[in-house]
């Protein structure tokens, strides 16, 4: 690591091979190999605006584990602490192929991977902590025991140096042993985080609650500083002790493939906090990132360079922000 890093993050990536063709995977002959993982996708999305970032992981001694360490070198990601294990495979996934907006069905090959043994042995204090933020997914607290109690320590550690942390829920309810388990697990994580970034379908099954305002007071009466629930279409809902508000949707005129999009939403709001940018126009900057990420087939190949949210920026203050499709 040659810098300070603004954002570290940790999880599992895999290789992603997405169908060339329409229809069940089972039928399809020709795959795109690509990169998945959810705090991979943040980090890449985190790093293309221009801020260091550090992913912490382990990947095995393989094919896949290479083709994962090209990426983050070709994305300016530190990889101080990615390890490579030689006696656990990287995982992958599968995905059909969909242009329509549709969930994708996705298949994924990740048990006993290199990344689920991640524990806190692996924890490297200095690096974390010496950190502007942590950035953490229930995706990564969902892959083990281990990692669900590095997970837990690092927030602990982060908060302990005084430091932001926040939290994606990001549900995977098939990596679960059960929903209790999950809701459980995932509201005591987002409790040791200073902002919290529900979709609406996963705060109801979280909180039990059904509106982005009862959602959000779930979370700040457990010590969240911030809450941003995902409206989807209909935007994003923020709140504070303070203050409230909504902000809308980034227009697109057709939705191609929606996985990455809370990602890429995560990347945009905590790299205009950084900056010191209002919770408005983080909000409003993560909406636009979302809207780019949901127009390509992909996870995080929509995710704009800083020069293009530089434009961006430029129209918004302007009030000539017209829809940008890529």
């Amino acid at each position: 690591m040659t810098q300070a890093l603004d954002v570290v993050t940790m999880g599992e990536a895999m290789a992603l091979f997405v169908a060339s063709e329409y229809g069940p995977l089972s039928r399809v002959n020709g795959f795109i190999k690509r990169i998945a993982g959810a705090e991979l996708n943040f980090a890449i999305g985190v790093a293309r605006l221009g801020h260091p970032v550090g992913w912490i992981s382990r990947v095995g001694d393989d094919s896949f584990g290479r083709f994962v360490l090209d990426v983050l070198a070709a994305e300016r990601i530190d990889a101080a602490c990615v390890r490579v294990d030689a006696s656990r495979p990287t995982g992958m996934m599968l995905k059909t192929k969909t242009d329509d907006g549709s969930d994708p069905k996705t298949e994924y090959f990740r048990k006993g991977s290199a990344a689920s043994a991640l524990s806190v042995a692996d924890f490297v204090g200095d690096y974390v902590t010496g950190a502007r933020h942590l950035h953490l997914s229930g995706v990564f607290a969902a892959i083990s025991d281990d990692t669900r109690q590095l997970a837990f320590h690092a927030a602990s550690a982060m908060r302990a140096a005084g430091k932001p942390v926040s939290f994606d829920p990001n549900l995977r309810p098939a990596l679960w042993r059960s929903e209790r388990e999950m809701i459980d697990t995932l509201n005591a994580l987002a409790a040791q985080a200073d902002i919290v970034l529900p979709g609406l379908a996963e705060g109801a099954i979280l909180t039990g609650h059904r509106t982005p305002e009862d959602i959000a007071r779930f979370y700040l009466e457990r010590g969240a500083r911030l809450v941003i629930v995902k409206l989807g279409e209909e935007g994003a809902y923020f709140s504070t002790a303070e203050t409230s508000g909504h902000v809308p949707a980034y227009p697109v005129e057709r939705v191609v493939d929606t996985v990455g999009a809370g990602d890429g939403f995560a990347a945009g709001v905590i790299s205009a906090l950084i900056e010191g940018q209002s919770v408005a126009d983080a909000v409003a900057r993560g909406n636009w990132i979302g809207a780019l990420a949901i127009q390509v087939i992909g996870d995080s190949e929509g995710f704009p360079t800083r020069a293009a949210l530089h434009e961006y920026e430029a129209r918004r203050r302007s009030g000539s922000a017209e829809p940008q499709h890529v």
